[in-house]
């Protein structure tokens, strides 16, 4: 066979794209939710996870690493490598706090690593949980903050932050769908993975970056029976004797020091023995149905990297693994059945008991900024990049979850923008833990922390560190002080004997929460914040139908949609369109529920207009049962659009009530728009406190 000059020109520049193309590693991180510090193998526990300790004697495992405290800040500072608050995740993504900090949703000032491995050549793929879009957003499926826009190729998971894992909402891209029958998320989100590897590597020779964010073990409980039967009986020793052997194992395989302690089990959990052997029985399923969650997980794990050997790709493939908190107290109790048995009528956690086995050795859980909240396993494995006598040693030296970006861009010779898409972009926090690699320092410096004004500071051997109550101010008096080096576990609190040193960490605390813009704190619980954006109405429905509940009877021809021409005073309207009106009035309506207190009354004003002379009903009513009304009113519209307020008179008792919209006697051939709706608090004489306010 004759080769042309040019033909051997060819064969050389693809040899060489080849080449350069295989200097860059393929990069996956691999992100567990809810998983404790001690669960897996590599790091103390009796969770059957041979994949992922596989990845760890083949790799590096550091002892000190730290994530964000909870799910979406520690995504946002994962994906970003700035720090919750600078990318706009200060708190979480069910609500918009009403400052930049807190709007909670994934800001323009910040890059992905998607989007910055992308101008290096890199095909780009998620699976998984993203939690870092309002959940407005998502409801109203506007686009701008989900993985496809945010630098992804292609995505496959779930947007939100939680679901059933068997009858999940599946988005894929940009749509979404019901998931069909016998379907499981953590498969589902393995096979999906697998499935992305395959194709790329059969289209290109581009390196890739995914990644995989698992939902597991994140409650519910939920896991098919074949794994929770390996668990059944192994957790019937309950907590304490756990916890005790996981702390064994933890300085058997040189984790900690045989000086360090295990701190004391929690006060808020009873001693195992103190049970009765139905409740014994019962909290040991629980930990086996987590476990069994676990389990699958590695089972997936274990199957991307066999597609990647398959692949010839798994010795220059630089995988992370690690948690986004630490264990989960949280009480979570719903669903249809109650019965503790993995399946999908259930809803429940595994409780503050097992969570504190978890945290294994340290003190406190997810939300917090102790050690058993913040402190995650890392494991890194690359055999093409990290010292061949590196594998399976430990990393002595701290780092944070903002380290992975700056990994990453340095491994895929990217460059970090000063400016993307037109936006400033805030420099990088991270810091590469590339020098790890070779067993060289990276100088890691100062990590700061803020959720829920539980804070914290580590700088060198030393950390800060106060948790806040609920509903309660930041005290200096709460202040604690370790040494991490021969205190891991935060056993000894040294702020008495060292104010001089106590008082200096927190001026430089307090400075760089004032350059976040972390202040004012948040201290308030949960379902307040929640309650309080609910009280913020979508009414100009700037988020689409985002937040409002829409309902039609099966005999109605209808529709709601978002009219974006500016039909009344903002770019958008609810455009409401009756095709056949069916036999009752409330055949089609659109509401906003709210917690409302006894006492309170409101005023409502909308905007609206109409094709012709027509008419629908606003009701502010209790969302249930009887549904009592506190406003009851036609409105008449026409041609000519007007705003109009109407007065509530008092609120008869705490509850659930909603602002509705009933469209079901228009006529065939009418068309309404409405938009600037709003929600007034109008007075409370007779209650001091109002629910979320």
């Amino acid at each position: 066979m004759k080769i042309t000059r040019i033909n051997l020109l060819t064969i050389l520049c693809l040899f060489f794209i080849k080449v350069y193309a295989q200097q860059k590693p393929n990069i996956i991180v691999i992100l567990a939710d809810d998983m404790a510090f001690s669960d897996i193998g590599a790091y103390g526990g009796e969770v059957n996870t041979p994949n992922i300790d596989q990845l760890a004697k083949e790799g590096l495992r550091y002892k000190q690493f730290y994530n964000a405290a909870r799910c979406c800040p520690t995504r946002a500072s994962l994906m970003t490598g700035l720090y919750p608050h600078q990318a706009g995740m200060g708190w979480m993504a069910a609500a918009d706090l009403g400052t930049p900090a807190y709007q909670d949703d994934l800001n323009k000032e910040c890059v992905t690593i998607a989007e910055v491995l992308k101008t290096a050549g890199y095909g780009t793929y998620m699976t998984g949980k993203w939690h870092l879009t309002n959940e407005r957003k998502i409801d109203g499926e506007v686009l701008e903050s989900w993985p496809k826009q945010r630098g992804f190729d292609r995505y496959f998971g779930i947007v939100p932050g939680g679901a059933n894992y068997f009858t999940p909402v599946i988005y894929s891209d940009n749509s979404s769908y019901k998931a069909p029958e016998n379907f499981y998320l953590t498969h589902a989100i393995t096979d999906t993975s697998v499935k992305f590897i395959e194709n790329h590597f059969a289209k290109n020779n581009n390196p890739m970056f995914m990644y995989v964010a698992y939902t597991a073990p994140h409650w519910p409980l939920h896991a098919l029976q074949k794994d929770i039967d390996k668990y059944k009986d192994k957790y019937k020793i309950g907590w304490d004797k756990l916890r005790q052997q996981r702390f064994e194992k933890q300085k058997q395989i040189g984790l900690f020091a045989n000086t360090v302690e295990l701190s004391p089990r929690d006060t808020a959990v009873p001693a195992w023995d103190d049970l009765p052997a139905a409740k014994q029985n019962e909290m040991a399923m629980r930990m086996a149905i987590y476990a069994a969650q676990i389990d699958a997980m590695d089972q997936g794990i274990g199957k991307i990297v066999a597609k990647l050997k398959e692949k010839n790709e798994l010795n220059n493939t630089l995988i992370f693994f690690m948690s986004d908190n630490g264990a989960c107290a949280e009480f979570i109790s719903s669903g249809k059945s109650k019965e503790v048995n993995g399946t999908e009528e259930t809803f429940e956690s595994y409780r503050i008991n097992w969570a504190n086995a978890g945290s294994t050795p340290f003190q406190q859980y997810k939300h917090y900024t102790h050690e058993g909240g913040i402190a995650t396993p890392l494991i890194v494995r690359w055999p093409a990049g990290i010292s061949k006598n590196l594998d399976n040693t430990f990393v002595s030296e701290y780092g944070h979850v903002s380290d992975i970006m700056a990994t990453c861009l340095e491994v895929g010779k990217a460059t970090y923008p000063t400016k993307f898409a037109g936006h400033t972009i805030i420099p990088l926090q991270g810091k590469s833990l590339v020098p790890h690699f070779s067993g060289k320092t990276n100088n890691r410096g100062i990590i700061y922390w803020e959720h829920e004004a539980n804070i914290a500071m580590r700088d060198g051997r030393w950390k800060l560190v106060a948790k806040t109550h609920e509903n309660e101010q930041l005290d200096k008096k709460n202040l604690e002080l370790y040494d991490m080096q021969a205190d891991p576990s935060e056993q000894h609190n040294l702020a008495s004997t060292s104010q001089e040193r106590v008082n200096s960490m927190y001026n430089s605390w307090t400075k760089w929460a004032k350059s976040i813009n972390a202040f004012p704190l948040d201290t308030r619980e949960y379902g307040v914040r929640m309650q309080t954006y609910r009280r913020k109405i979508n009414g100009g429905f700037d988020t689409k139908l985002g937040g409002w509940v829409v309902k039609k009877n099966p005999d109605v021809e209808a529709e709601i949609v978002i009219d974006t021409t500016s039909q009344l005073t903002g770019k958008n309207a609810a455009h409401i369109s009756m095709v056949k009106p069916g036999d009752k009035p409330a055949g089609v309506l659109m509401n906003w529920p709210f917690k409302a207190n006894k006492g309170e009354t409101f005023k409502v004003a909308l905007n609206a207009k109409a094709n012709n002379n027509t008419s629908f009903w606003l009701r502010l009513e209790r969302a249930a049962g009887n549904f009592d009304k506190v406003i009851d009113q036609e409105i008449k519209v026409s041609k000519k659009a007007g705003r109009s307020t109407y007065q509530s008179i008092e609120i008869p008792s705490d509850d659930t009530y909603r602002i509705a919209l009933y469209f079901g006697k228009l006529a065939p051939g009418d068309e309404v728009w409405v938009d600037d709706i709003e929600l007034i608090p109008a007075g409370n004489s007779k209650v001091k406190k109002v629910v979320g306010m």
